[in-house]
């Protein structure tokens, strides 16, 4: 139960990642053409008995972004932090700036503890975790933020989704643009008809992650536990396993008993719009076209993985190819400029009519070549007006004044298509999946990944 790094082999902070999404954006879509949604409502000080009482669980890395951007609101109190690893490094920067928030090791001794101070928590820690610290705090009644993605298997996210109703709580996924102007535009454009009859996507994630490089062809030697660790904690739901740095605090993300990969650490910052607004649901086939240095413990140095959704209503069959790793790069569109290069992570999207560019996060999309957007300007819907970014959000939801944007009900789905491109990522080879019994039929052993049993003692946050 450490915490997620949103840079993981180049840590960067918040601040570096919004100033490279806003660059991004910029240089995706002409000044005339940005959509006017981006501007963060400003709020008047809230009294602290009107703030949301949050707890934050993991508090390093992206836990520690996550309880500043939240603080930052102005909606909100810090009244307990929580780590499994607390008091290591990367957690002392916010054990400082909350010197009186009690803390804790165990997530559940929290919320024994404090269940009646707690309002909602954030739920920061590797991806393995999400799902019994989540279901925990829902059943409490206690509103949840979790990073994404917000589970490790397909039954997870199914049982989450499922408390989400059960305990009417406000429930946001960590996707942080989708509060941005890219789901602003990206909703007026498909209401409006610019975007329509997509028939193919490439998604693409080129930045360096820390596995990049490793061959692995057993798990790592063991190494002694630090001592401010509870390294069975940690494990969580997943097998237990000897301890190695190569696990914790930063590498978790790597393996296949504790992380999601490329695909779900950026997928959800890429595809997420394309998801929700184009109805994509589940897919019937998934395709490991690629898996470079693939392995039995680690992803693969680069994939593509091909997943084929059928027609939805007045939305055509669609391909979607998601390439990751450095050098595994979707072919140019012939629409880019001589001179224009792809970004190092985004999505071309094509459809009968026109062909669109963007990136990752917030970035806005933009048509090309740019002579055709520049045609169409005068018939682009114009996007007005001032939105509460994610984090507002969130809390205006847990004071009932806004419904979260990216609620599990809609955030769910989108999960589980990475989970399964984390399937075919491990095992290789094509998945068929069934889109009503909702399993995959030609791979017994890809089946049973959709749904792995708990480590003995953990059984109960699968019970709802």
């Amino acid at each position: 139960m450490s915490t997620e790094n949103p840079g993981e082999g180049h840590p960067i902070s918040r601040r570096m990642l919004l100033k490279k999404v806003a660059a991004a954006s910029a240089a995706l879509i002409p000044v005339h053409a940005a959509p006017q949604a981006t501007n963060v409502q400003s709020t008047p000080a809230v009294p602290p008995s009107e703030r949301v009482n949050l707890a934050i669980l993991g508090i390093g890395g992206q836990g520690s972004s996550d309880c500043k951007m939240m603080h930052g609101t102005g909606h909100c109190n810090i009244v307990a932090l929580c780590d499994a690893d607390i008091g290591s490094p990367p957690t002392l920067a916010l054990l400082k700036m909350f010197p009186d928030a009690p803390r804790f090791q165990d997530f559940r001794r929290m919320f024994d503890k404090m269940d009646k101070q707690i309002d909602a928590v954030v739920i920061a820690v590797p991806d393995h975790s999400h799902f019994p610290a989540a279901m925990q705090a829902m059943a409490l009644g206690k509103h949840v933020f979790v990073e994404k993605p917000l589970a490790h298997s397909f039954q997870e996210v199914d049982l989450m989704m499922a408390a989400e109703r059960k305990y009417e709580v406000a429930a946001q996924m960590g996707n942080q643009g989708y509060s941005g102007a890219n789901h602003f535009q990206f909703k007026a454009w498909t209401e409006s008809g610019i975007i329509r009859n997509v028939t193919k996507i490439h998604a693409f994630m080129s930045s360096t992650r820390v596995w990049h490089g490793w061959t692995v062809n057993e798990p790592p030697p063991a190494e002694p536990v630090p001592g401010t660790l509870d390294w069975d904690l940690w494990n969580g739901t997943a097998e237990m396993r000897p301890f190695s740095s190569k696990y914790h605090p930063y590498s978790w993300r790597s393996w296949f008993p504790y992380g999601t990969g490329a695909f779900g650490d950026w997928g959800a910052h890429i595809l997420d719009t394309i998801h929700h607004f184009l109805d994509l649901g589940m897919p019937e086939e998934i395709e490991a076209v690629r898996r470079e240095g693939a392995s039995d413990y680690i992803f693969p140095q680069a994939s593509t993985i091909a997943f084929r959704f059928p027609a939805r209503g007045a939305h055509p069959a669609v391909e979607v190819t998601w390439f990751d790793g450095l050098k595994n790069r979707p072919p140019r569109p012939a629409e880019l400029e001589a001179g224009r290069e792809l970004p190092d992570n985004g999505k071309i999207i094509y459809s009968k009519d026109l062909v669109f560019l963007g990136g990752t996060h917030s970035a806005t999309l933009r048509i090309i070549p740019d002579a055709r957007m520049r045609e169409m300007s005068e018939s682009l819907p114009r996007i007005t007006g001032r939105n509460s970014d994610h984090y507002l959000n969130f809390l205006l939801a847990c004071k009932g004044t806004e419904k979260c944007r990216s609620s599990f009900d809609v955030a769910g789905p989108l999960t589980q298509v990475f989970l399964l491109g984390a399937i075919a990522q491990r095992l290789g080879g094509t998945l068929k999946f069934d889109r009503k019994s909702r399993r995959i039929t030609n791979r017994k052993e890809a089946d049973a990944l959709l749904t792995p049993p708990p480590r003995k003692g953990w059984e109960r946050y699968y019970i709802l």
